[in-house]
């Protein structure tokens, strides 16, 4: 059992260094809330949905679950980038919460900072969990939590700008077809693609299933592969099929610009969907193709259901029920639909398909989805993720070459 105990605690330049490497900022002390001095009946959980107040489905469900188990739920919420600094400095306290849900590109700097159990230790049965997405929680070769729900990247399209340009989406099938579906929607007066480079995660984020879509790994921004990935997105822009707002579009700036009705296609998330109808647009979902065909790997968003160590190990087997009840097979129906995520698992996302029908290429990109920190990159992945972004931003705004820019950021990796 890891019990983590005070002598074993990382320093806290430690804890900085790897928030700091995780793109987050150091700050003060946590606030209180972890198990340390807590009444031993009270359990507390971490998570990253302020947006859900007292009364919510979500409290209400960490409410159930804390009754199933014999205990109180003692819950507080964190914006998502606050949430991993106060994870790492009440770690080093010894007082960390019996459970955080946190953004799964941060569990691998958790987990390298000792701030986590892993499955092993603590018990938690991951069995059911799709093993693309349950890598997004792996490092070393262990296990540390399991995956509450994930969203991911898709193609949205208009059907009414496509009628009207005559594209067939159908023949969407791979970079080619798509490049001429939006010059043939350009040349009807309407406009083609509209996605998020900012030079922040969020444009890494939107630039990985074209840079995984040719064949490229992160180990090698500077491969043939990432080139040609990076060289479809300068085409676009300077062909006038994609808006130069790219440049300083977030995703959702980018959404907003989808929603005016002159865009053929949008590259979006999962999250945008409740927001599609509500616009009126006559929209379907298309997975993105990779270079040559087929669906390619868009990367994972969502959270991880984590268990941190505790100087009292007595209290892991409460925190395990807790988690498996927050991630049982009804309770992750009900959550997911809640916060407009995929399941985890193909038992519950067939029952989301069946409820919902719109949801199906939803699942169809979750099931090809790939971590960040997959491959065992770990908390290597922010570095190589800023350096990849640097890149875009260069090569988009004309001030390098896909090839120079690319072959500049792996220099500044190694």
């Amino acid at each position: 059992m890891n019990s983590f105990s005070r002598r074993h605690r990382p320093t806290a330049a430690v804890l900085i260094s790897l928030a700091v490497a995780a793109g987050v900022t150091a700050c003060g002390s946590g606030s209180g809330g972890g198990s340390e001095g807590a009444d031993s009946g009270t359990y507390t959980v971490w998570d990253p949905y302020p947006q859900f107040a007292k009364g919510s489905a979500w409290t209400n469900l960490l409410d159930k679950c804390g009754t199933a188990a014999g205990v109180k739920i003692k819950r507080t919420a964190f914006d998502t980038s606050d949430l991993t600094n106060k994870a790492l400095l009440a770690a080093q306290q010894g007082n960390s919460p019996d459970l955080l849900i946190v953004d799964n590109p941060v569990v691998s700097t958790l987990a390298e900072a000792g701030v986590l159990t892993t499955t092993d230790d603590n018990k938690l049965d991951t069995s059911k969990t799709d093993p693309n997405l349950l890598a997004a929680g792996q490092s070393g070769g262990k296990t540390y939590g399991t995956p509450i729900g994930a969203n991911t990247l898709a193609l949205y399209y208009n059907k009414k700008v496509l009628k009207e340009a005559g594209v067939d989406v159908a023949s969407v099938k791979d970079w080619p077809s798509l490049t001429a579906a939006l010059e043939k929607v350009k040349k009807a007066g309407k406009k083609g693609i509209t996605f998020s480079a900012i030079g922040t995660e969020e444009g890494s984020f939107q630039f990985l299933p074209w840079f995984w879509g040719a064949g490229a790994k992160l180990t090698r921004l500077d491969s043939a592969q990432g080139e040609s990935a990076l060289s479809l997105w300068k085409g676009w822009v300077k062909s006038g099929v994609a808006p130069n707002s790219v440049l300083n579009n977030t995703q959702t700036t980018s959404w907003q610009e989808f929603t005016t009705g002159e865009y053929a296609f949008a590259e979006n998330g999962t999250w945008q969907l409740a927001g599609a109808k509500k616009a009126g647009l006559d929209f379907g979902v298309l997975p993105i193709p990779g270079a040559s065909g087929g669906n390619a790997a868009a990367p994972t968003g969502g959270e991880f259901v984590t268990l941190p160590a505790q100087d009292d190990t007595g209290r892991y087997p409460t925190s395990q029920k807790l988690a498996t009840c927050l991630t049982s097979t009804q309770n992750l129906y009900d959550t997911d639909t809640t916060l407009s995520y995929v399941a985890p698992t193909t038992e519950v996302q067939d029952k989301q398909v069946a409820a919902d029908a719109e949801l199906k290429p939803w699942v169809a990109a979750v099931r090809t989805a790939k971590g960040r920190t997959s491959d065992d990159l770990g908390t290597k992945y922010p570095k190589i993720s800023e350096q990849m972004w640097k890149a875009v931003q260069s090569a988009l705004s004309g001030s390098k070459s896909p090839k120079d820019a690319l072959t500049d950021a792996q220099s500044a990796v190694k």
